[in-house]
């Protein structure tokens, strides 16, 4: 019997399977094989449509940016930009058409910023901000987290990733939720296209299969951004952590190994030096691996949909932190955020009960809930039907009008988010 058959639930002779994914009503079917039916449907439609929407013999490329855009990226005036290019001074851009208009790559972006910063002079660290180790600044690690799904969490997080790449920092984005959405915006499907132990589970596990984080993480197609990706044998963390703590209080581990926050961290270290920030995806609950993110975290951004059972709810998940957290401490976990923020999604300026419980968070919680909101736009939406971001479709493959007002509030957000970043390392640009 072959695993069509027993899908379609007719054997080769031609009779009913016992226990099959149902042909005949009066025949019950096992809730494992009708699960395993299903994954086995939907995988092998998700496969046509990846291959459908991004074909697997090509490389998914980041789309080029126009010379005003370049500009903007690299904070010169468009005018500066077209002059270097018509100089000759420095790196060209890939493309120009025969009418003149210059198109750059994201490649093309930061080879311009390393030009402009090896001249010399004051603005160096303007044109390629990077963080100086020497000077003290650390590596900053931000978790995004939630305790329920639908906050615009991994939204707000990968945005922020590829921000942080946009602007010429060195960006790891670190996948913490066994349903992958990160990894899959990323370009990543993990049961297509990873093989067995190569998503970030693998630097985490307890066992002999353990591997470097460096060894599970890939390049994308967004230069400056690396990710770990996730998959769901990451959900095994869950069940190993207090199988592994039961082992420990029963003396058959060491301490080190007891102490399971810190594993997130001390893989992160590893890489530290190829980095600047790292950006945390976090599973929409909390359970160890938001605990261990939370413990690697030098911040925090918590996301919150301006309703008031969501603030109901966040105020029990801030509960619970709090007394994990202390419970961590005590045990030798250190928690030094550098900034704790709240950031409103999905808002609606023109919904007046969200502009109340917007004006309520930050009448409770002042300067720790960002400036910005992150506007509710179909803009988004919309990209995210290809697995994409609004970051990588072009202002001209949806409405002007809600491509610029959702950029806006996006950018927003972000440089904000890159401002308490830059208030962290002491830089007076901010």
């Amino acid at each position: 019997m072959t695993m069509t058959e027993a899908i379609g639930g007719i054997s080769q002779a031609g009779e009913p399977l016992q226990g099959s994914v149902g042909i005949w009503p009066h025949d019950p079917v096992p809730v494992d094989v009708q699960t395993a039916a299903d994954a086995a449907l939907l995988s092998s439609q998700l496969s046509v449509m990846q291959h459908r929407l991004f074909c697997p013999t090509s490389k998914r490329i980041l789309r080029t940016f126009s010379s005003g855009e370049a500009a903007r990226l690299i904070g010169v005036s468009d005018g500066y930009l077209r002059q270097l290019s018509l100089s000759g001074d420095g790196p060209q851009p890939s493309n120009i058409s025969q009418t003149g208009r210059r198109a750059y790559t994201l490649e093309d972006v930061n080879a311009l910023r390393v030009h402009l910063a090896g001249q010399g002079g004051g603005k160096a660290r303007h044109y390629l901000p990077r963080r100086n180790p020497r000077a003290g600044e650390q590596l900053q690690v931000l978790a995004v987290t939630n305790f329920k799904s639908g906050s615009g969490k991994t939204t707000t997080a990968t945005h922020l990733a590829q921000y942080m790449a946009l602007q010429g920092y060195r960006v790891l984005a670190i996948d913490l939720d066994p349903q992958a959405t990160m990894s899959a915006l990323l370009g990543y499907q993990p049961e297509l296209g990873l093989n067995a132990n190569a998503s970030v589970y693998g630097a985490f596990r307890y066992d002999a299969e353990r591997v470097p984080l460096a060894s599970v993480i890939l390049e994308t197609y967004f230069p400056g951004l690396d990710l770990s990706p996730s998959s769901l044998e990451l959900q095994e963390f869950e069940h190993a952590t207090p199988r592994n703590m039961a082992l420990s209080y029963a003396g058959k581990k060491s301490l080190v190994d007891e102490l399971f926050f810190s594993r997130v961290r001390a893989a992160i270290d590893t890489v530290a030096e190829d980095y600047d920030v790292v950006i945390l995806d976090c599973p929409p609950q909390l359970g160890f691996l938001t605990l261990s993110a939370l413990c690697a975290a030098t911040a925090v951004i918590v996301t919150v949909h301006p309703q008031m059972q969501e603030v109901v709810a966040m105020s029990q998940f801030l509960s619970m932190i709090a007394d994990l957290l202390s419970v961590v401490r005590e045990a030798g976990g250190e928690l030094n955020f550098s900034f704790l923020r709240y950031l409103i999604t999905q808002y609606e300026p023109n919904d007046g009960l969200q502009t109340q419980v917007a004006a309520f968070l930050r009448a409770q919680f002042g300067e720790r809930v960002l400036t910005a909101p992150m506007v509710k736009s179909a803009a988004i939406s919309d990209a995210g039907l290809t697995k994409q971001t609004l970051y990588e479709v072009g202002r001209e493959s949806l409405s002007r009008v809600t491509y610029d007002r959702a950029m806006e509030s996006l950018t927003a957000v972000n440089a904000e988010i890159e401002g308490l970043i830059k208030a962290a390392w002491s830089r007076a640009d901010r």
